[in-house]
């Protein structure tokens, strides 16, 4: 209890945890939860469900569930070879599925713009975003599709990241770039899935735009990928990292093979059987096209 009630405060950001607390009425939601089960799978290696921890969502309650999942068989993240076919996970291979329905679609285009204040070594800049794309596989990983048919992960060896440097300090409209940055597609068969722009206000005020496609990254990893390039620009020498996101994608694929899989559609498949449509009205038709404008 007391390891998770640590676990707990690292993760919410908040001083101490008590045992009867609460994480959601601490400030959790979904996003901090699976950071919670990363942290627990690290320190107790035991793989928990996420649902566990809306089941169970005090310090003793969670800990029981931990406790009941010691010698469940079920094995950490481990380094897989290079050198094997590596699969999509099961997130990459929705997305991908999308892209290929929707092809060229920017829906799942993902623009992160960081403000920077004061002058900005732009080759500094340029070697930190490179070291970072080293450090992480994923981000300089392709979705390929194989002889088969199947679409499989093709990780490309590091090399420098293009760092274009757009001025609008004259009068340019900064908004327009960043907009039209985040308008792009990417290829993911072809790549690169990241890109960036400086765009230059004036001589002390910049901002870096990240673009990247949905299947590498999300909004946990995009903080991830900030955090390290600050670091980075900042001369601080980072440690290798001990898994990657391939090494993830091939674990979940082992602890959940196709006979497993199927066992649980066919459970689900039989419970709805027979299952009448409910046509349910809207107060909006569908258009001819379907638009990705929300409200």
């Amino acid at each position: 209890e007391e390891l998770l009630a640590g676990i707990w405060a690292e993760v919410l950001g908040v001083e101490r945890v008590g045992v009867l607390d609460g994480f959601f009425e601490l400030g959790g939601h979904s996003l901090l939860a699976t950071r919670v089960v990363s942290r627990v799978r690290a320190v107790f290696g035991v793989e928990v469900p996420l649902a566990a921890l809306f089941d169970a969502s005090t310090v003793r309650g969670f800990a029981v569930v931990v406790d009941g999942g010691r010698g469940s068989g079920v094995p950490a993240v481990s380094v897989v070879g290079r050198d094997r076919v590596l699969p999509l996970s099961f997130a990459q291979q929705r997305l991908w599925f999308l892209d290929r329905l929707n092809p060229g679609s920017a829906e799942y285009v993902m623009p992160l713009s960081i403000g920077w204040d004061g002058p900005v070594d732009v080759e500094r800049l340029r070697v930190a975003l490179s070291g970072v794309v080293a450090r992480h596989e994923v981000l300089r990983t392709r979705l390929v599709v194989g002889d088969d048919g199947v679409a499989v992960q093709v990780i490309d060896p590091p090399r420098a990241v293009e760092l274009p440097v757009v001025d609008v300090s004259a009068g340019g409209d900064a908004q327009a770039v960043l907009v039209g940055e985040a308008a792009r597609p990417f290829d993911l068969a072809e790549g690169p899935l990241l890109r960036a722009v400086l765009v230059r206000l004036s001589a002390r005020r910049h901002v870096l735009s990240l673009v990247l496609h949905h299947v590498v990254a999300d909004e946990w990893s995009a903080r991830i990928l900030r955090r390290d390039l600050m670091a980075l620009y900042d001369g601080v020498t980072l440690p290798p990292l001990p898994v990657q996101y391939a090494d993830f994608a091939v674990w979940q694929r082992e602890a959940l093979p196709a006979e497993v899989l199927e066992g649980q559609l066919g459970y689900w498949r039989e419970q709805l059987a027979g299952l009448p449509v409910l046509e349910l009205p809207v107060d909006r038709p569908r258009p001819p096209v379907r638009s990705t404008e929300g409200a």
